[in-house]
């Protein structure tokens, strides 16, 4: 394709261009059509919205109370003490949204001795309009920053990695179970040229107890993910990695896949590009993935465990000493959301991994 047909084909809208791929080339996977809509350069969810926020589509946990990025620095700081104060270490976020988790941890490692002395952070972002945000908000950062695309870009060494909500947003495969065989579930087109699910090939696996019509999801980018980890661990690296993400603690069958457009559900093929798309975190696949890269895994944990256990109440009453009535208010307000179980508390889970000879890190291994 000529440098004019592409500018040209970039000015369609995503939807179009997909419906344009699909007549020509046949349905595509259920993971090709999430990677498009959130990751293609002209027209991607992530690659043109700012999405975070009040005026965006959804709010992360850090947005919610400041003691949330507090306490994840801490943990990092606990691990980093654990692996002996090594210097220089990495510490990297994956996905870091609007920077605000790192501002806040960043805060709390000024009262760590050594820490920032010996810490380097970096970024791994795919977003230019989320790491502009990052990059205003963190421009005071008291150690150096870098920006990454991929976390096998990240430098080798000493590495602890925080990962909050990125999983869910890493393409989905789903398989669906028809006539006795499992065939891929993709996107192609009905009778009026509209996106639809379709079955495509059929998939070789055995996957026993499925009953007609079951839907099963893997996550490939994910165990890419935890390999990556494990060959920097196996290289003598020590590496740690807290994973927090909504989802299930035991594998089963299900369609999760969604769609969030202005803080509420959509249809996940209505708007290709405009809506987040997400589905929920198989903890069990994913600790296992971790165990086949050679790393331990801990937990998972609901997250509302996780933070209590860390200093959640500790830390909310010391802020409340010098709130206003107002800020009072939404320090209680923003606390009792991230651990209270009907809410935040027992949806999202918390997993750490860790190359081997690492203890477990807090508080996994107080529970």
């Amino acid at each position: 394709m000529g440098a004019q047909r592409k500018a040209l084909h970039a000015e369609l809208p995503l939807a179009e261009r997909l419906r344009a791929r699909i007549a020509r080339d046949g349905p595509i996977s259920v993971e090709a059509y999430m990677q498009a809509c959130l990751a293609d350069a002209d027209g991607g969810y992530y690659a043109t919205r700012q999405p975070i926020g009040k005026d965006g589509d959804f709010v992360t946990a850090p947005e919610v109370s400041q003691i949330f990025g507090e306490l994840v620095g801490l943990w990092a700081a606990a691990v980093w003490q654990s692996m002996g104060t090594p210097r220089p270490t990495v510490i990297a976020e994956l996905g870091p949204g609007r920077g605000t988790l790192m501002a806040d941890a960043l805060r709390a490692w000024r009262n760590v001795p050594g820490l920032l002395a010996a810490a380097s952070v970096a970024l791994v972002e795919t977003s230019p309009a989320l790491g502009a945000i990052q990059k205003a908000r963190l421009a005071d950062a008291p150690v150096p920053l870098t920006w990454h695309e991929h976390l096998e870009d990240v430098p080798q060494g000493p590495l602890i990695v925080i990962a909050n909500e990125f999983l869910d947003a890493l393409p989905i495969r789903q398989i669906v179970r028809r006539d006795g065989a499992w065939r891929e579930r993709c996107v192609g087109l009905d009778a009026r040229d509209g996106l639809a699910f379709v079955e495509g090939e059929t998939v070789a696996i055995e996957e026993p107890g499925a009953a007609e019509g079951d839907i099963l999801e893997f996550r490939p980018a994910a165990d890419k993910l935890l390999a990556t980890l494990g060959v920097r661990a196996a290289k003598g690296n020590p590496v740690a990695a807290l994973f927090i993400d909504y989802g299930h603690e035991a594998s089963g069958f299900g369609d999760t896949l969604q769609a969030v457009s202005h803080h509420d559900y959509a249809d996940p093929l209505a708007r290709p590009g405009e809506a987040d798309l997400t589905a929920h975190v198989d903890f069990a696949t994913l600790k296992r993935a971790a165990e086949a890269a050679g790393l331990s895994a801990n937990g998972p944990i609901p997250q509302g465990t996780f933070l209590l256990s860390l200093g959640l109440e500790a830390r909310r009453d010391r802020l409340l000493k010098r709130a206003t009535e107002t800020q009072a208010e939404a320090i209680l307000t923003g606390a009792a959301r991230l651990a209270d179980p009907r809410q935040m508390g027992l949806l999202f889970k918390v997993l750490a991994v860790t190359s081997a000879g690492l203890a477990p890190p807090p508080p996994f291994g107080e529970i």
